[in-house]
């Protein structure tokens, strides 16, 4: 006898083919395969960046940088991480899920080789810059992607596993940090540990993908006979997202949060080397505290988002990253310093996740995925941009001083956390065969 699954009511045409209610619903070992596929991708994508991140102090070392010349070479991935947010519609649009984001992660994977070699066998700030910019590029293109596909697997398996995707990154991260630490505690060169990432990532792309489903109604079959929507209405349904306010207030939280999150990637090793004066290993450690604590809270948090609701948690959340971070900042003790990095990962943990599922809760499919790409856009470019603007600001304020800025970001987002409402209520949902 069929095993029976259930997925959202809405979403019952968008599990067939072609859209008819008669049509075969998708497998529930595909539906399973699909979801597994996607925790992957978000597991490299994190590796990547924090193989990168835990080693700035090296590579700083390493190529003679000042405090702002760090935050001029992450710039120059800034910038390609920005384009990539760009460029990951239309790559979707053209080339597909399973395409798309294995060809961006075989860029993050080139990218890494480059600031390896860069960053320490031949120090060169043009190779590392040239490396940042396409590991970067990679990186902002995949986190579109993965997240649209993370939002549509989440809709069709009709149960919330967008926060645990989330936690997959961070459990990249984690093992990223971990892996980085050990690397330097036994004096591993950059390059040797970039590499072997690299590889890694790249031939695990290239399966995961062989799993993500192909889907005619989103124009990734081109031998489908469903007519493709042109490319003008996809764009102006694109555009049509940015006029609405709420969607532009989910923004502001997630603006907020991943500002928190991007900043602690990139600065936070930096912070306890020099701004609490400890050795380079112990700033590794540091910051495997803070993705072992962002981690958890997402594992742990999608329960309690279920309980008390979206606006709550994002509140509370921030009153915790608010706390904090102020413990990190103006800590005095060890103890101050690892509760006060355990309670700033905290923090920020839900913002993102719990963005990406208010920006999809709305009833039309192709609706969903522009305003996840939408406000996945403007959550990156924080990301992105807020670890410069910090380099900026320590340079001439001191690196603890730079990050009281995050502090009021936070505190904005957890007023505007009520745009986050639950707009739908609880999923209506049927039974079919698997």
């Amino acid at each position: 006898m069929a095993e029976n699954q259930e997925v959202p009511h809405a979403d019952r045409a968008a599990a067939g083919t072609a859209g008819s209610p008669s049509d075969p619903a998708r497998p529930r070992r595909e539906l399973v395969a699909w979801r597994n596929a996607i925790f992957a991708i978000f597991f490299l994508s994190g590796l990547s960046l924090a193989s990168w991140v835990a080693r700035i102090p090296a590579v700083r070392d390493d190529v003679g940088l000042s405090t702002q010349g760090v935050g001029l070479v992450i710039l120059a991935g800034s910038i390609g991480s920005i384009v990539g947010l760009i460029a990951a519609p239309p790559l979707m649009a053209r080339f597909g899920a399973r395409l798309g984001m294995a060809g961006v992660l075989i860029t993050v994977s080139v990218g890494l080789v480059f600031v390896g070699v860069g960053g320490s066998i031949l120090p060169s700030v043009p190779m590392l810059a040239i490396g940042l910019v396409l590991f970067g590029f990679g990186n902002g293109a995949v986190d579109v992607m993965m997240n649209v596909e993370g939002a549509e697997a989440e809709r069709e398996l009709g149960k919330t596993v967008m926060p645990l995707m989330h936690a997959f990154f961070s459990f990249g991260t984690v093992a990223g940090a971990a892996l980085a630490a050990a690397a330097s505690a036994l004096g591993i060169v950059v390059a040797a540990h970039l590499g072997v990432i690299a590889a890694l990532i790249a031939v695990a792309a290239i399966v995961a993908v062989r799993f993500v489903p192909v889907r005619e109604e989103l124009g990734d079959d081109p031998h489908t006979e469903t007519p493709r929507e042109p490319w003008t209405v996809r764009l102006k349904r694109g555009l049509a997202v940015w006029t609405d306010g709420r969607l532009l207030l989910i923004g502001v939280i997630m603006l907020g949060m991943t500002f928190a999150e991007g900043s602690a990637n990139d600065w936070l090793a930096l912070a306890v080397v020099d701004g609490h004066g400890y050795d380079e290993t112990i700033g590794a450690a540091v910051f495997t505290v803070f993705t072992i604590s962002i981690t958890a809270a997402r594992v742990l948090g999608g329960p309690f988002i279920d309980r008390f609701g979206r606006v709550a948690m994002l509140r509370a959340m921030a009153v915790i990253g608010v706390v904090g971070l102020s413990l990190f900042i103006f800590s005095s003790e060890p103890w101050m310093l690892i509760v006060g990095t355990a309670l700033w990962g905290i923090g920020c943990s839900l913002a993102f996740p719990v963005g990406m599922s208010a920006a999809a809760d709305v009833p039309d499919r192709a609706d969903a995925a522009a305003r996840v790409s939408a406000v996945a856009m403007i959550g990156y470019c924080a990301f992105l941009v807020g670890p410069p603007v910090i380099g900026f600001l320590g340079q001439h304020f001191g690196i603890l001083n730079a990050l009281l800025l995050i502090v009021g970001l936070m505190v904005v987002a957890g007023l505007a956390a009520p745009a986050a409402r639950e707009q739908s209520g609880p999923r209506a949902r049927v039974r079919i065969p698997s």
